[in-house]
C-alpha cells in the first residue's frame, strides 16, 4: 500500500545559513525497514529537485527508529541572502513528509 510519510512517520528540523537539515521518525517500528529501503538520500534528493542543488547526505538512527538528512545547498543562500518566500527549512519537514512511500498492508 502507498502511503505519505506523515502517516507513519513525524520530523524535526532545523537550518544553518545555506543548509537544511531534517529528521524523520518512524511512528512504530514495523515502518522503520521500509523507511531505511526507500527514504534514501538519492530519493530525499529527488523530491526536492529544483530546491536543492548540493548533495544529500543520510545518517541512520536506528536506536530512534528514524534518520537525519543533511542537505546541502538547499536555501537559496540562507535566510540573508534568499529570496525565498520561507528561506528557512523549517517548511521542508513538511515538504519531505508529503512523500509516498509503499509499505506492507499489515
Amino acid at each position: 500500500m502507498k502511503v505519505q510519510l506523515k502517516d507513519i512517520a513525524h520530523g524535526r528540523c532545523g537550518d544553518k545559513s545555506d543548509t537544511s537539515n531534517i529528521c524523520i521518525y518512524a511512528r512504530k517500528p514495523q515502518y522503520y525497514k521500509a523507511m531505511e529501503k526507500q527514504l534514501t538520500a538519492d530519493a530525499v534528493r529527488r523530491h526536492f529537485e529544483g530546491l536543492v542543488f548540493g548533495d544529500v547526505v543520510r545518517y541512520d538512527v536506528p536506536q530512534l527508529d528514524g534518520f537525519n538528512f543533511v542537505m546541502h545547498h538547499a536555501l537559496d543562500g540562507g535566510a540573508t541572502r534568499s529570496l525565498r518566500l520561507d528561506t528557512l527549512g523549517k517548511c521542508m519537514e513538511a515538504a519531505l513528509l508529503r512523500m509516498y512511500i509503499e509499505i506492507d498492508d499489515e
